[in-house]
């Protein structure tokens, strides 16, 4: 089965916590704190594996989680780094952010890899926070949590030509003549389910990859017969061979097939219709073809090659344009880089680590960096909560609750906490 779409949750692993131990030796005087750092979480990372063809692998894989980091130990032992999961997915795949539809990564290269979501640090133990003033800390960290996303994973296909046309004009026969795909062929519409490969070789040794893609119908681009979603895959090919009906099989004009399909390209991405193109007007061993060319050719201004599949005539010409059009056309990036996910930290973030809302006399605060340090935060010892109340409020959290007008009794929550304020 081929499917080239799939939405995933993906949850990397947590930190490892940190352990609160002290040395306790007969004849070391004044031991000290003791405890080791946690092991960090593993990365969830995505890897191509050219011998995938489809993310069918992923499709019932509804989330993709990580293990936590080891915990500190005693003795000053850290914990080990828990081992990264690699999910192994088809060359070509696109990453995208399933609420904001922004890209991740785009894995176009043979040995690309992303890491999609990072696990979290591991927490300190006891003896990181020792200083001058504090010798003997009882306190440690919680690992980090891990990143968790929900992702949208696209496959769309390398092929440096994609054959285009309404169903049943020729494209799968076309490329079951020059390479050694097999394509399903039938005398009915939409023989073909899902986009075909074949690595084609020109006369003169050059050789390149083409697509068969499924027919387009019009709508196609609005979500009609199977078109929107295979549309997908030529936006990664150099050339668009469009392939006319000449013969004028089912009763329909070869002018307005070509016009009905550019406009289902264009709709789709603007992109499409601004790459290079040739018209290949297949059945010409049908009556009334040659009477249908000379019509076609006063009213379509781009270079049109007659061939007959089905007799395998005049398709040497036709490969070897498509190998000069692909050696002088340029690579040009899928997306632009608006399109993509930014990794540098915004600067509202920086200004802004958190917000505070007021709701029924409790005063809500939200935020990720203040939500993580109540998350490492260690609550089983004084100290661990004292530092905790020390860090919020040099980010500033305390100021904006008494700016607010916050009062003694008021109640505060902090992700799935709540407790008394007491200033």
């Amino acid at each position: 089965m081929f499917i080239d779409e799939v939405k995933i949750e993906v949850i990397a692993g947590n930190g490892g916590d940190g352990c609160t131990a002290f040395r306790r030796e007969k004849y070391v005087a004044m031991g000290g704190p003791f405890g080791g750092d946690g092991g960090r979480g593993s990365d969830i990372i995505f890897k191509v594996d050219t011998g995938l063809h489809t993310l069918i692998d992923l499709r019932y894989m509804k989330r993709i989680k990580g293990k936590k980091g080891e915990n500190g130990t005693g003795k000053n032992m850290n914990g080990s780094d828990a081992e990264d999961v690699i999910i192994k997915v088809p060359q070509g795949t696109v990453i995208s952010d399933y609420e904001t539809n922004l890209v991740i990564a785009d894995l176009k290269d043979k040995d690309s890899e992303f890491v999609v979501a990072k696990g979290g640090r591991g927490g300190y133990g006891n003896t990181h926070f020792k200083t001058i003033s504090n010798p003997a800390p009882n306190f440690s960290e919680n690992g980090e949590p891990g990143e968790a996303k929900t992702l949208k994973l696209e496959l769309k296909l390398l092929a440096d030509v994609g054959l285009v046309g309404l169903p049943s004009v020729g494209k799968s026969t076309i490329l079951s003549c020059v390479s050694k795909a097999k394509p399903k062929i039938a005398d009915y519409h939409f023989t073909t389910l899902t986009p075909n490969l074949g690595v084609v070789k020109t006369k003169d040794n050059r050789s390149f990859v083409m697509a068969d893609l499924p027919g387009l119908i019009e709508g196609a681009s609005e979500g009609l017969g199977l078109g929107d979603k295979f549309l997908r895959h030529i936006e990664r090919t150099k050339v668009i061979a469009h392939v006319i009906d000449m013969g004028g099989v089912e009763g329909r004009d070869p002018y307005e097939d070509f016009v009905l399909i550019n406009k289902e390209l264009e709709s789709f991405s603007d992109k499409l219709i601004k790459k290079p193109m040739i018209v290949i007007a297949n059945k010409m061993d049908m009556p009334n073809s040659q009477e249908n060319l000379e019509k076609f050719k006063e009213k379509v201004d781009l270079e049109i090659f007659p061939i007959s599949a089905i007799t395998k005539t005049g398709l040497d010409p036709v490969l070897i344009k498509l190998a000069d059009l692909i050696e002088t056309t340029p690579d040009t990036p899928l997306y632009a880089e608006s399109e993509y996910i930014s990794h540098v930290l915004y600067k509202y973030e920086e200004e802004k680590p958190f917000t505070v809302e007021k709701v029924d006399n409790k005063y809500i605060i939200k935020g990720k960096v203040v939500e993580r340090m109540f998350q490492m935060a260690n609550f089983q010892s004084e100290e661990g909560i004292e530092r905790f109340l020390h860090q919020i409020k040099k980010l500033g959290v305390d100021a904006e609750l008494e700016k607010m007008g916050i009062k003694d009794g008021d109640r505060v929550i902090i992700s799935d906490f709540e407790f008394v304020y007491q200033k």
